[in-house]
């Protein structure tokens, strides 16, 4: 392509280059193709978009200025997000992604600025700021999925304090390099389960921060932080330390937890949770393999139902029994008849 080009459209959703006599430099002709969606979607389909090398050489820059906007409460709409980032610079185009049938918010959206710039700012200065009550969590967009699903620069932390929050955590590793996306997990109730995820832009970025943050206090808790595994990954039997369990009585607490399951070892984290039918269950992190292992060798199927509770349970189901059979009889009775 000529150095210095301007771009007219022509017919069937084609573009063709014309040089002119002063043109215009690279980096504004890259913004204006930016600005331009249908000249974005010609160039695309043709090849490359020709100003993705200069961008990416200018200090590992997005291509475009397009940034995730998570965390949306379900009351925001594109006109508040408008009204919020336009304070930044001019805003070319905002959608909150919403369900195809009932047309809620699905919680996230993209808000797309004319410059690179404009939207580095947004980033720095917006982020975790609250919208309608919830403090929305920014990223740049990753149009490549593949960059999301390799897992490099991907960490994991766990045993985190319930009140550090998606803004706390970014902070803390922050210091090791540029994050894309940084998050707690919470439950329905925006409720810290314990753990989250922090994805740096490199994987040195991701391993500095290991070494570092690793068994290091944040809060009122010791975190345990480590490279991010797939499923598929860590399914190994014979490393495992977190214990999932279930069916426990409606009476379990974080007291009969560590009664129970300190016997085996040192538990590092805990969560008791329940189900939308009220059934507790719980996950159970332990510091060795060993340890895990041992818990459930010895705990798998046991009754946790207490004397009171098995005689009342047995004594329903004779009376359950009973009634079976007294109905069988009616039954008979009625064929006879």
């Amino acid at each position: 392509l000529p150095a210095h080009a301007s771009l007219r459209r022509a017919k069937k959703n084609r573009i063709s280059l014309k040089t002119t006599k002063k043109g215009l430099p690279l980096s504004q002709l890259a913004h204006l193709v930016v600005s331009e969606r249908t000249f974005v979607f010609s160039l695309r389909k043709v090849g490359p978009t020709f100003f993705e090398a200069e961008m990416a050489a200018a200090g590992n820059v997005p291509q475009f200025a397009s940034l995730y906007i998570g965390d949306l409460h379900p009351d925001t709409t594109e006109a508040m997000l408008h009204e919020i980032f336009s304070s930044v610079g001019p805003v070319g185009s905002i959608r909150i992604c919403r369900d195809s049938v009932t047309r809620k918010s699905l919680g996230y959206g993209y808000v797309n600025f004319h410059s690179v710039s404009d939207a580095e700012r947004a980033l720095d200065t917006l982020n975790y700021s609250s919208i309608k009550g919830r403090a929305c969590r920014i990223m740049w967009s990753q149009r490549d999925p593949s960059l999301r699903k390799s897992g490099v620069g991907n960490i994991f932390v766990k045993n985190l304090d319930r009140n550090i929050d998606n803004k706390a955590l970014y902070d803390t590793f922050s210091l090791f390099g540029n994050i894309l996306s940084c998050k707690v997990a919470c439950d329905a109730n925006g409720k810290s389960r314990g753990y989250g995820f922090v994805h740096y832009e490199t994987e040195e970025a991701a391993k500095q921060a290991i070494e570092r943050v690793n068994n290091m206090q944040i809060g009122d808790k010791q975190v345990e932080v480590r490279a991010f595994q797939k499923r598929g990954e860590r399914d190994n039997a014979s490393t495992f330390t977190n214990i999932y369990a279930k069916n426990l009585p409606s009476d379990f607490d974080e007291e009969k937890l560590n009664s129970m399951f300190g016997a085996f070892g040192t538990i590092t984290s805990s969560v008791i949770m329940e189900d939308k039918l009220d059934r507790k269950f719980c996950f159970v992190n332990f510091e060795t393999p060993e340890a895990a292992a041992k818990a459930v060798e010895e705990l798998n199927g046991k009754d946790m139902r207490t004397e009171e509770q098995k005689a009342a349970a047995e004594k329903k189901d004779e009376e359950g029994e009973e009634k079976k059979e007294e109905d069988k009889a009616d039954k008979d009775a009625n064929d006879v008849d």
